[in-house]
């Protein structure tokens, strides 16, 4: 089956025990299945740690989590966009709530990851932020209110004018810029809602990570598309 290049999905294993170590190799697995038997583009963000075993052992799209606007030298834990690079990763997410950046910092890293040939993911957590974040042209921008990260309740549904209205705004400065939605997206229900108010994808965590069949709560996701 032909994977659709959109509606994509990422899944952001953030630092859940249920996604780290082993447990990440296996449900990067579960990911791979889940897009091979459905045929949507699915892609995973790992924690940097797990990075070398998980793209070993699968063949889709893997991101990391972050990347720090630094150059090679004394940065003692900070994680150099090169060094990711060399794991073999094909993009990163960028100013995810949980890992804040700077303007300025936001402009250095999706131009360092064009430089390196990575798909850059802009997190954004409003309107506002989006319009502006649209001006740095990234490859996709995730608009998430960080109030509903995690809460089970879906973006979708609680603020659907916030994805009507960053798809707006967004495309006003550049069409060419898919929009993801992510927070509280964990249902087929939640994507089809997603999709219908001009989002091409979804950004989510727990929903997948934490339920009880992993791969079955991915091919659900994607049930009513």
């Amino acid at each position: 089956m032909t994977k659709k290049e959109t509606p994509i999905i990422i899944l952001n294993y953030k630092t859940y025990a249920e996604s780290t170590g082993k447990n990440a190799v296996t449900l990067s697995q579960y990911v791979q299945e889940a897009s091979d038997e459905t045929g949507v583009n699915m892609a995973i963000a790992p924690q940097a740690v797990d990075l070398y075993p998980i793209i070993e052992a699968v063949d889709i799209p893997v991101y990391s989590q972050h990347m720090d606007n630094i150059t090679p030298g004394g940065h003692t834990g900070s994680t150099l966009p090169e060094a990711l690079k060399e794991t073999g990763i094909t993009g990163t997410l960028i100013n995810h709530s949980e890992q804040r950046l700077t303007l300025a910092d936001i402009d250095a890293i999706v131009e360092k990851s064009k430089q390196l040939n990575l798909t850059s993911v802009l997190c954004t957590n409003n309107v506002k932020t989006s319009a502006a974040a649209a001006s740095f042209n990234p490859d996709y921008i995730a608009i998430e209110p960080p109030e509903l990260i995690g809460t089970g309740i879906p973006v979708s549904k609680a603020s659907p004018e916030v994805v009507e209205k960053t798809v707006e705004e967004i495309h006003k400065i550049n069409n060419n810029i898919p929009v993801l939605c992510g927070a509280g997206i964990s249902t087929g229900e939640d994507m089809k809602a997603a999709l219908e108010l001009g989002a091409e994808g979804v950004l989510l965590a727990s929903g997948i990570i934490k339920a009880d069949d992993q791969k079955q709560a991915l091919i659900d996701l994607v049930s009513l598309i």
